[in-house]
C-alpha cells in the first residue's frame, strides 16, 4: 500500500485536546453523560490548538492583499505564511500551487472547472459524491468497484489503455474511503496514470486528519482536502498541485483579488488581466481565519508526531473491529477484505436492526455520536450492502420504521482526539443493544428515528 501503517507503541501519544470534550449531553432514560464524538468522518472536533490560535489571532484580523494599515498588512502575512505551512505540510514541490477553497467538495468543482477541454475522467463508482459528481462537462468513465488494492490498479489500467481518442485525461481517487476507512493504493495509481499520460487528482478528506501526505512521494497531481475533518473548525479547504492547468483556466469566481488589471476599451466592453497565482482563483475576501486555522491544524499534527497519531489510532481501530467481531449479528463493511490497511472509519449493519433505529439508540441511550446512512457514498455502499441501485433509502433519511431492515449503514469514525473511554464505551453499548434490545421506544419523524417521547420505556 502507498501509506505505512508500520505499529508503533501507541502509549507514547495521547488524545490530542479536542474541543467539546467535556461537553455532556441528556440521556433518554434519564441522567446525562460525557458526549462520546464518533463521528469523525463527518467533522472532526476542532482541536483545543487550533482554537487557541484563532482566538489569540481575532483582535488583530483585517483585510488581506489590499489594505496599507498595520492589521492589513500582519494578516496578509499570516495569510501567505499559512499558504507556505499547507505547502509544507503536503510536501509541495517547489512550483506547486496551494488553494485555499471552501472545502473538499469545492476543491473538486474547481479542478473540474479547471481541466482542458476534451478531457477524459476516470473515476471509481466508490467515491464520496464529491469526487463523483462534479465532472459534468467532461467526458466520464466510472469505473465499478474492485475488490482488492491490485484489482484497482488493473481497472484502472485498463480503461487508461482503452481509451480513445488520445488526450488530456484526469484520474480522480480517495487516498481513504469515507465508508469503510480503507487504503487505496495512491502511488500505484498515479503510476498507472502517468505511465497513460493522464494526471491524478487525490481526495485526500479521509486520508490528511489521519495519515501523512506527501505529494511529491505520491507523484499525484493534485490533492485536496477540507479544514474541518483536519480538526479546524471553519469552512475552509484545499486544492494544491500543478499550476499549468490552473493558470490556463477561466478563473473559477470572477472578481476582486482574481484580476490584476481591469480596464474599458473603447467600445465600451471590459478588458480584464487575470493573475496566474493562486489568486486567480480567490476571488473575493478570503476565510483568513479559515485559512490560519487549517495551518494551525497542520502545525498541530505536525508537532504532535504524525507517526505517533497514527500508532494510536491503529490501536483504536484494532479494538473495534475486535469487539465488533464478537458480535455475531454486526457485518463490518470492507471492499479489500479484514486485512486492508485502514483509517478510523468503520461502517457495519446489525441483522435484525434499521440502521437509523440503532444509531438514534446510541444517541439516547448511551451519548455516543455517529452517522446513519449512505454517507455521501450511494453507489458504493448500495454495492457493499449487495442492494439494487433502484432500492429505496438516500442519506441520512432511512424510510424502514424502527425493526425494519434498511438499505443504510452505521459509521463510527474516529481520530486523534478520541478518548479510550469512548471506544470502550461504544463496543459496550454494541453488544447491550443487540443482545437486550434498547430501552425506549423510537418512531420517525422527518425522515429520521427518533425517541418517542411519550412512550414509557420498554423496560
Amino acid at each position: 500500500m502507498s501509506v505505512s501503517t508500520a505499529a508503533l507503541d501507541p502509549s507514547v501519544c495521547a488524545p490530542l485536546p479536542v474541543l467539546g470534550q467535556d461537553v455532556t449531553v441528556p440521556l433518554v432514560t434519564g441522567g446525562e453523560v460525557t458526549y462520546a464524538a464518533l463521528d469523525y468522518a463527518a467533522s472532526a472536533p476542532a482541536l483545543q490548538r487550533v482554537w487557541d490560535d484563532v482566538a489569540a489571532y481575532a483582535p488583530y484580523y483585517g483585510s488581506v492583499h489590499r489594505g496599507a494599515g498595520y492589521l492589513s498588512q500582519l494578516s496578509t502575512d499570516l495569510f501567505e505564511n499559512s499558504r507556505r505551512t499547507v505547502a509544507e505540510f503536503l510536501g509541495c514541490r517547489p512550483e506547486d500551487q496551494v488553494v485555499f477553497t471552501r472545502s473538499t467538495t469545492d476543491s473538486l468543482n474547481l479542478m473540474a472547472a479547471a481541466i482542458p477541454a476534451n478531457c477524459q475522467v476516470f473515476v471509481y463508482e466508490t467515491e464520496h459524491h464529491a469526487s463523483l459528481l462534479p465532472w459534468r462537462d467532461a467526458q466520464v468513465t466510472y469505473l465499478n468497484a474492485p475488490r482488492t488494492p491490485d484489482q484497482a490498479v488493473e481497472t484502472l489500467e485498463r480503461a487508461l489503455a482503452d481509451r480513445e481518442p488520445y488526450g488530456p485525461a484526469l484520474v480522480c481517487v480517495t487516498g481513504a474511503s469515507n465508508v469503510t476507512g480503507e487504503l487505496w493504493p495512491v502511488r500505484e495509481l498515479a503510476a498507472a496514470a502517468h505511465a497513460h499520460g493522464a494526471r491524478i487528482v487525490l481526495d485526500a478528506a479521509q486520508l490528511a486528519p489521519h495519515h501523512p501526505v506527501d505529494i511529491a512521494e505520491l507523484d499525484v497531481d493534485w490533492v485536496a482536502f477540507s479544514g474541518h475533518k483536519l480538526y479546524a473548525p471553519f469552512g475552509s479547504g484545499v486544492l494544491a498541485g500543478r499550476a499549468d492547468w490552473l493558470q490556463a483556466a477561466e478563473p473559477y469566481l470572477a472578481g476582486g483579488g482574481a484580476s490584476r488589471k481591469v480596464a474599458r476599451r473603447a467600445d465600451g466592453g471590459v478588458d480584464v488581466d487575470w493573475h496566474t497565482t493562486a489568486a486567480r482563483h480567490e476571488a473575493g475576501s478570503p476565510n483568513v481565519i479559515g485559512v490560519y486555522s487549517i495551518a494551525s491544524a497542520c502545525k498541530a499534527l505536525t508537532e504532535a508526531g504524525f507517526d505517533s497519531l497514527v500508532a494510536r489510532e491503529q490501536e483504536l481501530v484494532s479494538r473495534v473491529r475486535e469487539g465488533l467481531a464478537e458480535v455475531p449479528e454486526v457485518q463490518v463493511l470492507s471492499l479489500f477484505g479484514d486485512d486492508a490497511p485502514r483509517v478510523g472509519v468503520i461502517s457495519f449493519v446489525v441483522r435484525g436492526w434499521n440502521s437509523s433505529h440503532f444509531a438514534a439508540a446510541l444517541s439516547a441511550e448511551y451519548g455516543i455520536g455517529v452517522r446513519d446512512g449512505l454517507f455521501c457514498a450511494h453507489p458504493l455502499v448500495r454495492t457493499l450492502l449487495g442492494s439494487d441501485p433502484q432500492d429505496p433509502g438516500e442519506c441520512g433519511a432511512p424510510e424502514a420504521e424502527p425493526g425494519e431492515r434498511s438499505l443504510n449503514a452505521i459509521r463510527v469514525s474516529f481520530g486523534a482526539g478520541t478518548p479510550d473511554e469512548h471506544i470502550d464505551r461504544f463496543l459496550r453499548a454494541v453488544t447491550e443493544l443487540v443482545r437486550e434490545g434498547a430501552q425506549w421506544k423510537y418512531r420517525t419523524e422527518d425522515g429520521r428515528c427518533v425517541p418517542d417521547r411519550g412512550e414509557a420505556p420498554q423496560v
